[in-house]
């Protein structure tokens, strides 16, 4: 669920009237905090560009359509808020994302979500998303690479694979 929490604050915005601005092309540090949750905090790092977090949205915009009854963003004074209700494994999520920074240097993603059904019951959760730009992309890496804590790699491109492995 993570991942996809991730997934959700790292790419531009879902919703068909407000778009989050793209990242600035490089190296992002992106820390998850669960707050009050038996998760230890876990920082990944994601090699992007422009035509990545366009693709990485147009792949989940079809899927959230999909599983989402709500998705709805606005702009505010400080940065945008969205709430949005989905289908997630047999769970019904009711999400509030506070997101707020400049998308150059760094950026900030508050996530408030309840859960109810799924195998795991009703439960509520916290998240802060910290992301700081790190710099261009290391050697070897290319746009899409993430690094997760191990030092196994990935590429967002490959979701296509991956969403066939979660539960329906």
């Amino acid at each position: 669920m993570s991942l996809l929490l991730l997934a959700a604050a790292a790419a531009p915005a879902l919703a068909d009237t407000v778009q989050l601005p793209l990242r600035k092309a490089g190296l992002w540090d992106i820390k998850m905090d669960h707050e009050g949750a038996k998760l230890p905090e876990m920082t990944i790092q994601q090699c992007t560009n422009e035509a990545v977090d366009r693709e990485f949205t147009a792949e989940f915009a079809p899927a959230a359509k999909q599983t989402c009854s709500k998705s709805d963003i606005q702009k505010t004074a400080t940065g945008y808020v969205s709430d949005s209700v989905c289908s997630v494994a047999g769970a019904t999520v009711t999400s509030h994302t506070e997101t707020s920074g400049d998308f150059s240097s760094a950026y900030t993603v508050k996530v408030t979500s309840h859960s109810e059904g799924g195998k795991l019951g009703a439960r509520d959760s916290k998240m802060t998303i910290s992301a700081k730009w790190a710099g261009a992309c290391k050697d070897g890496q290319k746009p899409g690479d993430v690094v997760m804590p191990g030092g196994f790699k990935m590429n967002v491109r490959d979701l296509e694979r991956m969403k066939a492995m979660l539960p329906k």
